[in-house]
């Protein structure tokens, strides 16, 4: 039996809810928040982001993301330099440090969930191992909507071609 879409982003949005309550369980108190760790995980992986690309892409308001890349590079875990391409924008950077520290956390992570992977059977870590495509994609999934325009908003270019 084939399951709906809504049905399978309800089962989806619930499983996420229930892994990040893992990943949360799992990650080391290194004095990082969440969103921190997201945000340097986003410079990681995208490379040098504007303070508002950053504040859209993970959620929050640019009072806060400027909050936040203060701290972390306060914590030299970031930096800010002028976009070559143009003067007057500022990117914000991952530093080295930033580097390794994403690379710890995620080290004492696997470590730990290794343990409960042991714990599940081995057709479950197979289908795990099978899904990580699957879970990659939907995570790297780019919408269309433009910067700024939450998901599902009847702005988004997504909902009204529905």
């Amino acid at each position: 039996m084939e399951i709906g879409e809504r049905d399978l982003a309800a089962g989806i949005a619930a499983g996420v809810e229930r892994l990040i309550g893992l990943v949360r369980s799992l990650t080391p108190p290194d004095g990082i928040s969440l969103t921190a760790a997201a945000t340097l995980a986003t410079l990681e992986r995208s490379g040098p982001q504007r303070l508002t690309a950053l504040a859209v892409r993970e959620g929050v308001t640019q009072p806060a993301m400027t909050q936040l890349i203060g701290r972390l590079q306060d914590a030299g875990l970031v930096r800010r330099e002028a976009d070559p391409a143009d003067g007057r924008v500022v990117q914000v950077w991952l530093t080295d440090r930033g580097r390794d520290l994403l690379a710890r956390r995620r080290a004492v992570r696997a470590e730990r969930l290794a343990v409960i992977l042991a714990q599940i059977s081995p057709e479950h870590r197979a289908s795990l191992g099978a899904a990580l495509p699957a879970i990659d994609a939907l995570a790297s999934a780019q919408r269309q909507a433009p910067p700024g325009v939450p998901y599902g908003h009847p702005a988004d270019p997504e909902v009204s071609s529905r």
